[in-house]
């Protein structure tokens, strides 16, 4: 039997980081190593496991080193300057990296590419697999729908999301504008208000909801005359998102450096 692959996880003590290590500690192929969190976070010293009821072993600590020592991969869903300074810490002791950080910006992303020349990384704005299953339909779907219909897309997440559009949603509208061989810095529009005229036929819309517990849903909207075209993704869990990283990490322990997608865990590409 081959040896578990031993994970760390960033942002341990909040509501996605627990459900990483609620997956690590129920996968029998993985071992929960390394849990980091916020010198603030009233967790360190415990075990990342103890809301459980379980021991893992792996107590909550803000020290990046201490954390990191043991693990060969390391689950990021934290901000985009806890991810950065988390990634500088990992090329340097050799440990690759899932990102489900998003929010990240043009130089922000340039520098994740940077590292990825020196160890494997890899990024999505979402995890789940049924979500990225979904970006290939959009993308047939945007190919088959060229002409004559409009696209929106709708997403809605809970109200701690800080975020907007979601890194989901902006991802759906990269690959939609991609089929079409548009530029989406170039076609979307991010909200309408007042007087805004006709609707542009080569935009990309983008609507953002905020609210109570919503986990994450997702809907693309093809609409041309006579008929609509509506492609839904809906979470009701963060344990996909879990699962999705899990297939993540061993995808990278068995690949080199590089930046990677879940098209590439999943066979997608």
């Amino acid at each position: 039997m081959s040896a578990a692959i031993r994970i760390a996880v960033a942002g341990a003590s909040g509501r996605m980081g627990r459900m990483l290590v609620e997956a690590i500690v129920n996968a029998p192929d993985c071992e929960l190593v390394g849990a980091l969190a916020r010198p603030d976070s009233p967790a360190l010293g415990h075990d990342a496991a103890a809301f459980l009821g379980k021991t893992s072993g792996a107590l909550i600590t803000a020290d990046l080193r201490e954390g990191l020592k043991n693990a060969q991969v390391l689950i990021d869903f934290t901000r985009p300057e806890g991810t950065l300074a988390h990634l500088a810490a990992c090329r340097e002791l050799g440990v690759a990296v899932v990102i489900g950080t998003t929010g990240f910006d043009d130089a922000q992303k340039a520098e994740i590419a940077e590292h990825a020349k020196h160890l494997g990384i890899m990024m999505a704005p979402n995890m789940s697999v049924g979500v990225n299953v979904v970006m290939k339909l959009l993308d047939m779907a945007a190919r088959a729908l060229n002409e004559g219909y409009d696209i929106e897309i709708v997403e809605a997440h809970h109200r701690h999301k800080v975020d907007a559009p979601s890194g989901t949603a902006l991802k759906m509208g990269e690959v939609v504008a991609a089929a079409l061989g548009r530029d989406l810095k170039q076609c979307a529009v991010y909200g309408r208000e007042g007087v805004t005229g006709a609707r542009d036929p080569s935009t990309i819309g983008f609507a953002t909801v905020r609210g109570g517990d919503i986990i994450g849903d997702h809907t693309v909207l093809f609409a041309g005359t006579g008929e609509r075209i509506e492609i839904s993704h809906k979470s009701s869990s963060r344990v996909t998102y879990a699962q999705g990283s899990l297939r993540a990490a061993r995808f990278l322990v068995q690949h080199g450096a590089g930046l990677y997608g879940m098209d590439d865990v999943l066979g997608l590409s």
